[in-house]
């Protein structure tokens, strides 16, 4: 059976926000001791009138606490059995948050899965925000095997 090919699309950037005020987990990449590290986080998205963030809520003292500014976050939705899938991934400069600030805990809690010792708040401020969506292959025929199995 012939297949057409698969195809790459790159996202809108209000998919991409989309897509960002939908989700709750990612993972994000920061740089300790020259090395890149990429760790799993629980995230919300901040939409003010202003600037946009993406908050963040971990230990005191941990490797994201002590990680340098400059850090990426990837979120994506993967559909294995039909091989395709999104991502969305943002670009930006990591600071340290006072929680306390203007309700920044009530109204943006990133509700972390691991509530224990997550008290130090920081978010990401973006400079860029991007995605991609692969779209599967198309089979010439319109019958998929698995409907005879």
């Amino acid at each position: 059976m012939a297949e057409a090919d698969a195809w790459l699309e790159e996202l809108s950037y209000e998919n991409c926000m989309g897509l960002l005020r939908h989700g709750v987990v990612g993972r994000i990449a920061v740089v300790v001791d020259q090395f890149p590290v990429v760790l799993p986080v629980n995230y919300r998205l901040v939409e003010t009138s202003g600037p946009t963030w993406i908050a963040i809520r971990t230990r005191p003292g941990n490797v994201l606490d002590r990680a340098s500014m400059q850090v990426a976050l990837e979120i994506d939705g993967i559909d294995s059995a039909h091989q395709q899938g999104w991502s969305v991934l943002v670009r930006g400069t990591l600071h340290h948050v006072d929680p306390d600030a203007a309700d920044f805990r009530e109204r943006f809690n990133p509700e972390p899965w691991m509530t224990t010792e997550r008290d130090a708040w920081l978010v990401i401020e973006p400079f860029s925000i991007t995605g991609r969506q692969l779209h599967a292959a198309a089979p010439e025929w319109a019958f998929h095997p698995a409907g005879y199995l």
